[in-house]
C-alpha cells in the first residue's frame, strides 16, 4: 500500500497553541477512512527522532494505519514551553490532539497511542484519563511509579542519572525551531524558549521522597482508571522493567506483556539481540483494538519473556543466548518461591548456618563494575565481570550446581540488619559465576535504608538498633546451568550508579535468606514456547554517515590521593550514532558529552560530578550550537548544582543562562 508523507501540520488547540505533527496516511483513507496511531513526545519529530520514526510509522501506515507523530507544547516547531516532565497540560494537550484525530476525515474514529520511554509515560497517563476515541495503548519501557522506576531515584536513593538526564534536557530543548516551518521569527522563539528554560535537574532533586509530585503521573496510583486494552513492552537490559509484571497483575483490563534481553531500543532493533518482528505483533494488536478484527491475542499468554542462558560479563554485548518463554497468567502458578540462607562461612544453601553476625562497610567506589543504570545498546554500558566489586562486599555463594533451574520475576532479601549511621544503603547483587570464575550480574537493588518502610515518610536509621529489611532485586530471567554458581554480594555504596549517603557507614547483618522466583518449566498449550518473526520495518531515512563518532568508558585510581574517577567521553553521537546529516532536511547532528566522577574510597562528601556537552545542528549558513556545563557536589545537608547554557548561531553567541542550587538533603 502506498504512503503519503506529510512532514507539517499544525494541530491548533482550544488556547490557540499550535503543535507541529508529522503524518503518515494510507492510501485511499481520504475515501475509506482508517485507524490512527499517535506518538507524542517532546523529541523533535523534524530531527530529533526522524531516523526511528520514518520505518515504524511507515510500515504501519502501509499496514492501513494513519500514524501521527506529534512534538509536546514546547519542543520541536510546536509553541509554548515545556516546563517540566508529564504536566496535567501535557495530558490536557494530549486529550485535545486525540479528539482532533479522531474527527479527521481520514479518520475511523479509532485512535491508538504508543510511545518508548516518556511516549510509554503519557500512554499510561493519558490512558487514565479515558479519552472517548482511544480504544487501546501499546507502552514500551515505561513505570507506573514515577518514583520508584524511573530516571532520578532507585530505592529512595539519588541516581547520578538524575544529572545526566537534565544536562541532556537542556541541551535537547535549547535546540531551535527549524526557519523554514517557524518563519521569521524562529530565532526570538528561541531565545524565548531558552530564557523559560528550568534548571531541570534541581527540579527533580528538590522531591526526594514520594510525595505528590510523583504521585502525578503515576498511575500506580489508581490502576482502574485505565479502561482501554495495554500491551506493556520491557527489557532486561533496560531499566524500566519492574512495571512489566507489575501492570500484568493489577491492571484489570485485556492486557499482554513482553519482556526480552534488549536495552532501551524498540524491539525490532532490539540491542542486545535478539531483535523480534515487534512492528508485527503490534500490527496485530492495533488490528484487534482498532479494526476490530479477532487476530487472536486473547487466546495467546498474558506474559511472554526472554529467559537468557549464561553470557560472560562483557561491557559490550550485542546478542545475549537465550530461549523465549510463556505464562498464560501473571502472577504465574508455574512460579514458585525457593529460599536459600546466607551462613556465616559466606555459602547460600538450604540450612541457616548459625546466627552469625557479618559487618560491611564498602569503599565508596564500589560499583565501578555496575554498568549504566540504562542500558541502549551503546558499546561499554553493560555491567562487567563482578569480581572488581565484590571484594568491597559481602558475598555469599552457592555450591556447584548439579542442576539447571529457571527464576522469572523479582528475587527478594530478607535480613535483619543495623546501621552505625541515621542514614544508610544497601546494594544487593545477584550474580551468575561461571566454572572459571567470571561473575555475570543477573539482578540488582539499591536501598536508601531510611526509606526501609516505605517512600513516602522516610525515618531515620537508629545506630545499633536492629530492624527487619527486605530488598526486592529488579525483576529478571535467566537459567542458571550445571557448574556453576549463585553469589549475592551485599554492599554499602554503589558509584557511580547512584550518590553516596553522607556517612561512611557499616551495616551489620545476621538471619539473611534470599527467595528466588523459580520456573517450573511446565508449558501447557497456552504456555508453549513463543515465535516471533523476524524483524521488519518500512523505508529508512536518507541519512549520510559523515562521522563514526567515538566513545571510551573507563575508571582509573589515583594511588597518590586516592581519587577514583570514572569517565564517559563521547563524540559525535551519545548513543553510538557518531555525526551525521540527515537529507531529508539537509541537517547536520552531532552531539559531545563527557561525564567526569570522581569519589574517594574513604570520603563520601568527596562525591563530585561534572558533566559538559556540546550538541551541533544545522547546515550551510545555518549552523547552531548548545554547550553546557553542569556540576554536582554535596555536604552533610546540602547538594550543591551548578549549570550554564550558551546558545551559538554560526559559531556566534546568542544567549547564556546560568543556574546554582542549593538544595538540603531530605534522608538521601
Amino acid at each position: 500500500m502506498s504512503v503519503h508523507i506529510e512532514n507539517h501540520l499544525w494541530i491548533t488547540l482550544a488556547d490557540g497553541c499550535r503543535l507541529g505533527a508529522r503524518l503518515w496516511l494510507p492510501a485511499g483513507a481520504g475515501d475509506t477512512p482508517v485507524p490512527a496511531i499517535l506518538e507524542y513526545i517532546p523529541y523533535r519529530k523534524g530531527d530529533g527522532t526522524r531516523v526511528r520514526d520514518e520505518p515504524m510509522h511507515g510500515y504501519f501506515a502501509a499496514q492501513g494505519y494513519a500514524c501521527v507523530r506529534v512534538d509536546m507544547r514546547g519542543s520541536g516547531e510546536s509553541d509554548g514551553h515545556l516546563a517540566d516532565e508529564y504536566l496535567k497540560q501535557e495530558q490536557d494537550d494530549a486529550l485535545e490532539v486525540i479528539a482532533w484525530i479522531a474527527a479527521q476525515p481520514w479518520c475511523s474514529g479509532a485512535v491508538g497511542m504508543m510511545g518508548k520511554s516518556w511516549g510509554g509515560f503519557n500512554c499510561l497517563q493519558v490512558a487514565a484519563r479515558r479519552p472517548p476515541a482511544l480504544k487501546a495503548i501499546m507502552t514500551v519501557y515505561s513505570t507506573d511509579n514515577r518514583f520508584t522506576d524511573d530516571i532520578h531515584y532507585m530505592g529512595g536513593c539519588l541516581l547520578n542519572d538524575n544529572l545526566w538526564w537534565g544536562s541532556l534536557m537542556l541541551a535537547f530543548q535549547g535546540r531551535p525551531p527549524f526557519p523554514e516551518i517557524a518563519g521569521p521569527d524562529w530565532r526570538a522563539q528561541w531565545l524565548e524558549r531558552i530564557a523559560a528554560m528550568p534548571f531541570f535537574p534541581a527540579l527533580w532533586l528538590a522531591h526526594q521522597r514520594y510525595d505528590a509530585y510523583w504521585k502525578h503521573g503515576s498511575v500506580c496510583e489508581a490502576y482502574d482508571d485505565i479502561a482501554c486494552p495495554v500491551l506493556v513492552v520491557g527489557g532486561w537490559i533496560d531499566s524500566y522493567t519492574n512495571a512489566v509484571p507489575r501492570l500484568l497483575e493489577r491492571l484489570t483490563v485485556p492486557r499482554r506483556g513482553i519482556i526480552g534481553p534488549w536495552g532501551h531500543v524498540y524491539p525490532h532493533d532490539g540491542a542486545p539481540g535478539p531483535a523480534i518482528g515487534f512492528l508485527q505483533e503490534a500490527v496485530r494488536w492495533w488490528d484487534q483494538w482498532l479494526k476490530g478484527q479477532d487476530t487472536g491475542i486473547l487466546d495467546e499468554p498474558m506474559l511472554r519473556a526472554y529467559v537468557t542462558d549464561a553470557y560472560p560479563p562483557d561491557g559490550t554485548r550485542t546478542f545475549i543466548p537465550g530461549r523465549w518463554v510463556a505464562e498464560a497468567h501473571w502472577p504465574s502458578p508455574d512460579i514458585t518461591p525457593r529460599t536459600l540462607h546466607l551462613r556465616a562461612d559466606h555459602g547460600l544453601g538450604a540450612s541457616d548456618g548459625g546466627d552469625a553476625v557479618l559487618s560491611i562497610r564498602s569503599p565508596q567506589s564500589h560499583g565501578r563494575a555496575g554498568g549504566e543504570w540504562m542500558g541502549t545498546g551503546c558499546p561499554g554500558e553493560m555491567p562487567t565481570d563482578q569480581r572488581l566489586d565484590d571484594g568491597g562486599a559481602l558475598v555469599f555463594e552457592t555450591d556447584v550446581l548439579d542442576t539447571a533451574f529457571d527464576i522469572l520475576g523479582a528475587p527478594r532479601l530478607h535480613v535483619r540488619a543495623a546501621s552505625d549511621a541515621p542514614v544508610a544503603h544497601a546494594v544487593v547483587t545477584l550474580s551468575d559465576v561461571a566454572p572459571d570464575g567470571q561473575a555475570t550480574r543477573i539482578s540488582y537493588q539499591v536501598l536508601n535504608l531510611t526509606h526501609r518502610n516505605g517512600h513516602e515518610t522516610p525515618e531515620p536509621l537508629v545506630p545499633g538498633a536492629w530492624f527487619d529489611l527486605t530488598v526486592t532485586l529488579n525483576d529478571c530471567g535467566h537459567r542458571f546451568a550445571p557448574g556453576h554458581r549463585l553469589r549475592i554480594a551485599i554492599g554499602t555504596a554503589y558509584w557511580p550508579l547512584i550518590w553516596p549517603a553522607p556517612h561512611a557507614a557499616t551495616l551489620a547483618l545476621r538471619d539473611g535468606r534470599l527467595v528466588l522466583p523459580v520456573r517450573s518449566g511446565a508449558e501447557t498449550a497456552q504456555g508453549a514456547a513463543p515465535a516471533f518473526p523476524p524483524p521488519a520495518h518500512g523505508p529508512l531515512t536518507p541519512v549520510t554517515q559523515l562521522d563514526p563518532g567515538r566513545i571510551e568508558r573507563y575508571s582509573v585510581q589515583d594511588c597518590v590521593t586516592g581519587t577514583m574517577r570514572y569517565v564517559t567521553d563521547a563524540e559525535g553521537g551519545v548513543f553510538g550514532e557518531g555525526i551525521y546529516r540527515l537529507d531529508g532536511v539537509d541537517t547536520l547532528v552531532s552531539h559531545n558529552l563527557r561525564r567526569d566522577l570522581t569519589i574517594r574510597d574513604d570520603d563520601p562528601l568527596s562525591a563530585r560530578y561534572v558533566l559538559t556537552q556540546t550538541y551541533e545542528m544545522g547546515r550551510a549558513g545555518w549552523m547552531t550550537k548548545i554547550v553546557t556545563r553542569t556540576e554536582m557536589t554535596s555536604d552533610a545537608g546540602y547538594f550543591h548544582l551548578s549549570g550554564q547554557l550558551e546558545a551559538f548561531e554560526n559559531d556566534q553567541p546568542v544567549a547564556r543562562r546560568d543556574w546554582s542550587e542549593h538544595i538540603a538533603r531530605d534522608l538521601m
